[in-house]
């Protein structure tokens, strides 16, 4: 904001420069300094201005707060005017106290102080709009984003929760507890970053409840290295890889499988690596649901992200490896 008010008193200065001189010699020069340093002077202590009265300005009305900031413009350039004459006048610049020029001066410093903080206050204000409903727009897209994420694992985990009831009361306990924590994190707040340790956590969770389902078919190899402790990812970003491996990799196998997930750090991006076998009968249904929830998975991290995350799919050797990159966010 300091480097817009300076910027903007430059041009200023240079604009009325041009207006008032036909070449540019000395003459022109001299009055570019002056303005200039007058202009900037004028910036400056608005910035201070504004900055002490922000407090107030943020409790006040759009209506309030733009004639309050005016009023202080107005202000700051009439003492500032003042003040510059005599500073003029104690370097002997200028002969007398109160010259005959300072009352033109000071009307027309005023209207084009009036002018100019109309119409750059009016630009603040629509960009604060503008910001504030993309920003709304993005965070709606995200909790639609996520609020898509209903595992269909969940009647198959209740199912095998109601058979465990009797056989293995202990054991339904804490698979009951395990999908608490699961849609919790669910249903939180869309933008919300979480350790990735937290995330491991809930992945691990997710996949404790898929084993008692899928039971031996379903093996999990975990290679983790060198990821910073404070790193921060969005919630729900490993399940999400995990089901489609699950529903599209290990459960049209009769023999079941490993899925692997690596995470690892390279400079300032985060990597993930999951991947599971391919199944030994294709279904047409199984990979356009693949499709539709990756590209979800990947609207989630756009908009959390832009084109600094990327995801990218690989089959190769009888393998579905499933890529993230992300940047690195620490808390």
């Amino acid at each position: 904001m300091l480097l817009q008010f300076v910027i903007l008193a430059e041009l200023i200065a240079i604009i009325i420069t041009i207006g008032r001189n036909a070449d540019f010699n000395e003459q022109a020069w001299q009055d570019f300094s002056l303005l200039s340093v007058f202009a900037v002077s004028i910036a400056l202590c608005s910035i201070i201005v504004l900055k002490i009265i922000s407090p107030l300005l943020r409790r006040a009305s759009t209506v309030t707060g733009s004639a309050l900031v005016i009023t202080m413009l107005l202000l700051v350039t009439s003492v500032g005017i003042d003040g510059i004459i005599y500073l003029l006048h104690h370097l002997s610049i200028i002969e007398d106290r109160w010259p005959a020029w300072r009352e033109t001066l000071l009307i027309r410093s005023l209207m084009i102080a009036a002018i100019v903080g109309t119409l750059g206050l009016r630009y603040l204000i629509m960009r604060e709009r503008s910001d504030t409903h993309h920003r709304l727009q993005q965070e709606s897209k995200l909790q639609a984003l996520q609020s898509r994420i209903r595992p269909h694992f969940l009647f198959n985990s209740l199912n095998s929760v109601a058979s465990l009831t009797r056989s293995d009361p202990s054991k339904a306990e804490a698979v009951l507890h395990d999908l608490a924590d699961l849609f919790r994190v669910l249903l939180a707040d869309a933008r919300k970053l979480v350790p990735v340790s937290a995330e491991r956590e809930i992945s691990r969770q997710y996949l404790e409840v898929e084993k008692i389902r899928l039971g031996d078919r379903l093996q999990v190899k975990w290679n983790v290295s060198n990821i910073p402790r404070a790193a921060l990812i969005p919630a729900l970003t490993l399940q999400p890889l995990l089901e489609n491996a699950i529903y599209h990799g290990i459960e049209p196998r009769f023999a079941g499988g490993t899925i692997k997930i690596e995470m690892w750090a390279e400079g300032e991006m985060l990597n993930i690596m999951i991947s599971n076998p391919l199944p030994d009968v294709r279904k047409e249904g199984h990979n356009k649901g693949n499709k539709l929830a990756q590209e979800n998975i990947r609207q989630r991290l756009a908009t959390q992200f832009g084109s600094a995350a990327s995801m990218q799919v690989i089959q190769e050797g009888g393998q579905y490896h499933v890529k993230v990159k992300i940047p690195i966010v620490r808390g």
